[in-house]
């Protein structure tokens, strides 16, 4: 099976992608689309920029391309990309969007592809559990609910932030893996990079009760096989 994988650089296309190596699949492909609006419903946007960059981390092609507003220019930008490509499907990582999955499903059965969505409908406490278990470092870059303040931007989810957000979902509802839109992350490292991705620089903005972690400078760096090929 040769597949491209929907690659944004969150944790949840990232752990998608390495369920799509487990199952030994061939990922000859990254697609990233680069939406024109901030707070578009198919894509993840913040730090998009470093996808490239991951790619290289990761040791895998990426393809990207930048959309026109709305969302008919977005999934035009991934048909696009998707005809220019010798695959047989797309795995992506949504896990709760009706229409993000209904839209990038009715494009690949109008392309003759099949459509893999490994992360659809699980829990998300245990994915949650099973992100960090798998060994994948993963900063938070963008909060917008309550319980989440400025202290979160650029914080790793390591177990205890994972409680911490588990308690939230409890107090304030919030989505365990912020399907709400509740919180954006950024994978730096996990089993499957082979380098990681070491920020240089960085700035925090918060303003009212969100706010966004945008890597400003970052590089790809070897992993230190002293502990366990991470940093």
């Amino acid at each position: 099976m040769k597949i491209a994988a929907l690659f944004s650089g969150g944790k949840d296309s990232t752990y998608a992608l390495y369920v799509a190596q487990q199952r030994g699949w061939e990922v000859s492909n990254l697609i990233t689309i680069v939406p024109s609006e901030y707070d578009s419903m198919l894509y993840h946007v913040p730090n998009i920029h470093l996808a490239p960059l991951l790619s290289e981390c990761l040791g895998i092609h990426i393809v990207s391309r930048e959309a026109g507003r709305g969302e008919d220019e977005e999934i035009r930008a991934l048909r696009e990309v998707l005809v220019g490509l010798q695959v047989d499907g797309l795995v992506m990582g949504t896990i709760a969007s009706d229409y993000q999955k209904s839209r990038v499903d009715a494009l690949c059965h109008d392309l003759g592809l099949r459509c893999f969505a490994p992360l659809w409908r699980q829990n998300q406490a245990s994915l949650l559990a099973d992100y960090l278990s798998a060994g994948f470092r993963i900063l938070i870059t963008g909060v917008a609910a309550e319980g989440l303040d400025e202290s979160w931007l650029g914080r790793e989810i390591d177990d205890k932030a994972r409680l911490e957000l588990l308690e939230l979902n409890e107090k304030h509802g919030l989505s365990p893996c912020g399907e709400g839109g509740e919180y954006e992350t950024l994978v730096i490292d996990g089993p499957n990079f082979l380098m990681r991705l070491h920020i240089i620089e960085a700035r925090k903005d918060f303003k009212g009760s969100s706010g966004i972690y945008e890597v400003l400078r970052a590089e790809a760096v070897q992993k230190d096989p002293r502990r366990g090929g991470q940093m």
